[in-house]
């Protein structure tokens, strides 16, 4: 992975203008890092864990540390590694409840502070341990508002959750409960919903919960009122005052804190007879989510000139390609993009710091990760 730690740029715009790359451009912005870093330092009423699948680029790392963060969600030894590389002494959340043997071995090396669970099977399988070791219990609900539903995979039932409970106590660890309202929720109700679910399994099994971990799933780049993450605090806390007021909080948002920190320039390849455009990255690479994740309520971007000035004419829908010798590698719906379109031209997509380098592949040699660090990621403000 290419990273200059070196050269900065005031824009997203000024790089493109001076470098015109013909490969894709990720663009980092600290400052827009910092901002939403400090909407929940400042209006989540709890412990902020980053949950690192979202990015962990070691540039997106560094800055959550300098930011204040160091409680981090791991999903994998690779990811510890990567944490611990530049906050040795960082409080790490291993909250993927599958696991192997081996990798429960390696994971112990690292230090977990707190380990989820959603089933007597990975329980038993952690063996020994501290103490002062957190077991979350993962449960799900039928409550809807994400853009996918984590429980299909992830979560115990009411009631086995409450055993678990049960057995995490009796075994003399810590118990505390988690769950997941689902990628991109939209409603901040939801929250509540599994808050009073966790109150109702801790009083059926009897235990004092020593934390509250309220996932992720929070919005990222969305328009209205989605956008604003207010909505969602007040529920959480409405919810924890009334069920759960004694009971630290936690949250581990990956998308929300990420996604609006960084763009991704891409450059039009090809205009085909037809009007279609070929992009040099696209559904093996920066695009790959918008398969799983629909873009139309989220996606932004600016269309530029070779010489990085925007296009402002009339605009017409367009089937997009990625670069790859596959026909498949097409965005899954028409991109609205200017009728006097060049090749050359640059397509700047905004809110593009989670997932996006994150599960870019290198299929048939495209699919570059390249990121420069800039003040301004639009083109259009300063």
């Amino acid at each position: 992975m290419k990273l200059d730690h070196h050269t900065q740029y005031e824009t997203a715009k000024s790089y493109l203008s001076a470098i015109q790359p013909d490969d894709p451009v990720y663009f980092f912005s600290p400052r827009a890092l910092g901002q939403r870093v400090d909407a929940f330092q400042t209006g989540f009423n709890g412990m902020l864990s980053y949950a690192v699948k979202a990015n962990c680029h070691p540039v997106i790392l560094e800055n959550m540390v300098s930011l204040g963060v160091n409680v981090f969600d791991v999903a994998s030894p690779a990811e510890m590694q990567a944490v611990r590389a530049v906050h040795p002494t960082a409080r790490l959340h291993y909250h993927n409840p599958l696991r192997s043997y081996r990798e429960i071995q390696i994971a112990k090396t690292f230090g977990i502070a707190s380990w989820s669970i959603d089933s007597k099977r990975e329980l038993d399988k952690l063996g020994d341990l501290p103490p002062e070791t957190e077991i979350a219990v993962r449960i799900k609900l039928d409550a809807t508002g994400g853009h996918y539903n984590f429980g299909e995979k992830f979560g115990a039932s009411l009631e086995d959750a409450a055993s678990l409970l049960r057995q995490v106590q009796e075994l003399g660890l810590k118990p505390t409960m988690t769950f997941h309202p689902g990628t991109q929720c939209s409603q901040p109700d939801v929250w509540g919903e599994y808050i009073a679910a966790c109150h109702k399994v801790a009083s059926a099994a009897g235990v004092t919960l020593s934390a509250l971990n309220v996932g992720g799933g929070f919005a990222a780049h969305r328009q209205g009122p989605l956008h604003d993450l207010t909505a969602t605090f007040r529920a959480i806390q409405a919810a924890a005052d009334t069920y759960l007021p004694d009971v630290p909080l936690v949250c581990e948002p990956g998308r929300a804190l990420v996604a609006d920190a960084m763009s991704v320039a891409l450059c039009v390849k090809v205009i085909r007879d037809t009007g279609d455009v070929v992009l040099n990255d696209g559904m093996y690479g920066a695009l790959a989510e918008w398969r799983d994740v629909s873009a139309l309520d989220t996606c932004r971007y600016e269309v530029l000139t070779k010489n990085a000035e925007l296009k402002q004419g009339a605009h017409s829908l367009r089937k997009v390609f990625g670069p790859t010798c596959d026909s498949l590698d097409c965005v899954p719906f028409p991109v609205s993009l200017p009728i006097d379109l060049e090749e050359g031209d640059y397509a700047l997509f905004h809110s593009m710091g989670a997932y996006s380098q994150a599960i870019v592949t290198a299929f048939n040699g495209y699919g570059a990760t390249d990121m420069k660090t800039v003040h301004t990621l639009s083109a259009r403000h300063p």
